[in-house]
């Protein structure tokens, strides 16, 4: 799993017994909500006269404070307050989800007392993955309520490693340069009649100069050098200064970096003003 950013926000929701979370994936950013509900319901009272924006809450869970008959085996009657629990989940798009095991998630020392199923999870609606979560009583430990889990698949974050270059000013770039002429010389244009017969010309055409440069492009590893401005003076001044670790072969690294940096970067400058 790849979480990029995890932050914990009271500028959406300001209440000491309610806490957001949110986490980008993929450039999108998804919420993740988590409840304690006292004998009061002063939390779920906030989110039922309070307006909430927030899109993809993917999962509202905690301590609730209600039993029910729906949630709860041992208990056979319906308490009002559920109604505004439900109403609030359906607000941001979550319904009820049952665990892969339905167990207790709240044991009591207190023998007037009854154990009961009070931890809640509410789920993005019609999700295919996020379709199940479990119960852990034997997670407790000094605890009287039982943790709850759910797996949330993240899509994984590729970072290349290496890419193909070529470099400028190079027989490579040359060579890359006269190939990608005589390819646009030698498309064929002369039977582009529809639709049809464009597309396959820009497609070959495409196809042809993605072979030219994956002929002359060589791979290489990208590092905090791997700039436009990086050419092989500056390598070979920095191997220079780093095998006699003198001043004067630092500076005059730092001389050459900069006349390419200037090279590349003026003409820009010039442009835009």
């Amino acid at each position: 799993m790849f979480f990029s950013l995890i932050l914990y926000l009271k500028d959406v929701i300001d209440h000491r017994d309610i806490l957001l979370a949110s986490f980008f994936n993929n450039g999108d950013i998804f919420w993740l909500m988590n409840i304690y509900s006292d004998a009061s319901y002063f939390a779920l009272k906030y989110l039922k006269d309070t307006e909430v924006n927030i899109q993809n809450l993917l999962i509202m869970a905690g301590d609730f404070n209600i039993r029910n008959s729906l949630w709860d085996p041992l208990f056979l009657h319906h308490l009002s307050i559920s109604n505004d629990l439900i109403i609030i989940a359906d607000s941001f798009h979550l319904s009820l989800l049952f665990p892969t095991k339905q167990v207790l998630t709240r044991y009591t020392d207190n023998i007037n007392d009854s154990n009961s199923v009070i931890n809640l999870m509410f789920l993005h609606c019609d999700s295919s993955v996020l379709n199940n979560h479990s119960i852990h009583p034997e997670w407790c430990l000094s605890s009287n309520h039982a943790p709850l889990t759910i797996t949330i698949p993240i899509s994984d974050k590729c970072i290349n490693t290496c890419k193909n270059t070529i470099q400028k000013n190079s027989i490579e770039e040359e060579q890359f340069v006269n190939d990608t002429i005589s390819t646009i010389k030698n498309l064929d244009i002369t039977n582009l009649l529809d639709i049809l017969s464009l597309e396959k010309a820009v497609n070959d055409f495409t196809k042809n100069v993605d072979d030219v440069w994956n002929k002359n492009a060589k791979l290489t590893n990208i590092t905090k050098h791997s700039k436009s401005w990086w050419y092989n003076n500056c390598s070979r001044d920095l191997e220079k200064y780093r095998s006699l670790k003198s001043l004067e072969n630092w500076k005059f690294f730092h001389k050459t970096v900069k006349k390419y940096q200037k090279d590349i970067f003026q003409p820009q400058n010039q442009g835009n003003s």
